[in-house]
């Protein structure tokens, strides 16, 4: 097997605890906290707070079950992610270059999709916030099959891990703020009922408010984009036909993929398509648990959605940290640990009922430990690709990652009928077991090759 293009994940000489945490202050991982906000904000506005949205002005629970199968965007992003790779855009190529080309054009899509779907009221017209909600999520995952390979492309594969770490920061505050803070937007948007007549609470005009500030809010990663130096470019061999091509864009990427790794390929695909099984499987049933054992609104929110972030950027920070000392393979392997074993904690909870103490417990844990594994994961994902065909390599791994989980947790809500939460809760820790063995394969087979070079 061949090393890697981007380089060995492993550090032979640490650097000092000083020289890691100045990382965090250079200005390519300074760029990548402005566009994780950017890449974060769109998903929870399709998904979370849009289902809010929705069940607030009278849409059945069916129609919005259905409606979240817009996120299948993100599972197939890379079907068009070779043209990301390859394909000019007119005039903002020329003058951006082509990962900025893209990222601005992914963006202006999301900002003009967001005004659409805060013009139109659902409760009259759903159609329109359908068609507007798909057009926001294909933008999304546009932004990041071309964001994913502007930070690959940005720094060496020793600094992928930190940039990773404050891509997530952004990430996560972008989530806060479209989620807590497009409804916290929304309920001081409202008039009072006399004056608007509103029977049953629902105010449209409170939810475009929210929305445009959405749109506005995506203003920083824009900016960034503007003054952020483009990559250095790598050229590409002229293609003499449309076949031609279409060979480059659409078969190459994979073909390289397959070729750089033969059979460990297999593997490589195997561990990616299983590391964050446990994670998503459970977190599917998180808030139908929350519920159903008497957490009310206000806890949940408090302790899962802005607390429970916190912790994961702590998770992220430790992960990049740990990952420039120690190496991404370490990293990986406590991440898979203890992403399965916190599991268990919720298994416990569901023993124990309402107890906020518990929950605090559990969830300081569970994402501790997600930050941690999503770091590492990250950074692995980034040494796997080749900077010639990172948007498309990097599209078909960010991709594979949640397909078999989504799919598996689809029957979660039947299991949990069926057994109960302590038993689904336990399940999910176990599904995390192979995972375990997937990642000594590969560190093993990646020692091995690192070995046989001359």
């Amino acid at each position: 097997m061949t090393h890697p293009v981007h380089g060995s994940p492993e550090t032979p000489h640490p650097p000092t605890w000083v020289a890691t945490l100045k990382i965090y202050l250079e200005p390519a991982c300074l760029r990548m906290l402005a566009l994780g906000f950017s890449a974060g904000l769109p998903l929870l506005l399709v998904f979370g707070t849009l289902s809010f949205w929705l069940r607030e002005a009278g849409i059945d629970r069916t129609t919005i079950g259905f409606l979240s199968w817009v996120g299948l965007a993100y599972g197939f992003k890379w079907v068009w992610s070779p043209l990301v790779d390859r394909m000019p855009i007119p005039v903002l190529t020329r003058l951006f270059g082509r990962r900025r080309s893209w990222l601005l054009l992914s963006q202006g899509v999301i900002v003009t999709a967001l005004i659409c779907m805060s013009l139109a009221d659902p409760k009259v017209a759903l159609a329109p916030v359908v068609w507007g909600a798909l057009a926001v999520a294909f933008g999304s995952a546009t932004q990041d099959i071309a964001l994913d390979a502007f930070r690959i492309e940005s720094a060496a594969s020793e600094r992928q891990a930190a940039l990773a770490a404050t891509y997530q920061t952004g990430y996560r505050l972008a989530m806060i703020w479209s989620g807590a803070g497009a409804l916290w937007i929304a309920a001081r948007s409202e008039l009072p009922t006399a004056v608007v007549g509103a029977v049953s609470g629902y105010q449209h005009g409170a939810w475009q408010t929210a929305y445009w500030v959405m749109a506005a809010s995506m203003l920083p990663g824009v900016l960034t984009v503007i003054f952020s130096p483009e990559p250095a470019r790598r050229e590409m061999p002229a293609a003499r036909n449309a076949a031609e091509w279409l060979r480059g864009a659409l078969v190459e990427p994979f073909s390289e993929f397959i070729g750089r790794f033969r059979w460990h390929a297999v593997l490589i695909l195997a561990l990616i398509a299983t590391y964050r099984i446990s994670d998503v499987v459970m977190g599917i049933m998180a808030n139908p648990f929350y519920v159903d054992m008497g957490f009310s609104k206000d806890e949940v929110a408090a302790v899962t959605k802005i607390y429970g972030v916190v912790m994961t950027l702590v998770g992220a920070f430790i992960g990049g940290a740990l990952a420039l000392r120690v190496g991404v393979m370490r990293v990986m392997m406590l991440g898979a640990a203890l992403s399965a074993g916190t599991n268990l904690l919720f298994a416990w909870l569901a023993g124990v009922g309402h107890d906020l103490t518990a929950l605090i417990f559990v969830i300081s844990a569970d994402n501790l430990a997600s930050g941690i594994a999503s770091a590492g994961f990250i950074a692995y994902l980034s040494s796997l690709t080749n900077v010639n065909y990172s948007a498309t390599q990097y599209a078909l791994f960010s991709s594979m990652m949640l397909l078999l989980p989504k799919f598996v947790a689809g029957y979660s809500g039947v299991y949990v009928d069926h057994f109960g939460y302590a038993s689904f809760f336990t399940a999910t820790a176990l599904l995390g077991a192979p995972v375990l063995v997937l990642v000594w394969l590969a560190s093993r087979n990646m020692q091995i090759a690192a070995k046989q070079l001359p």
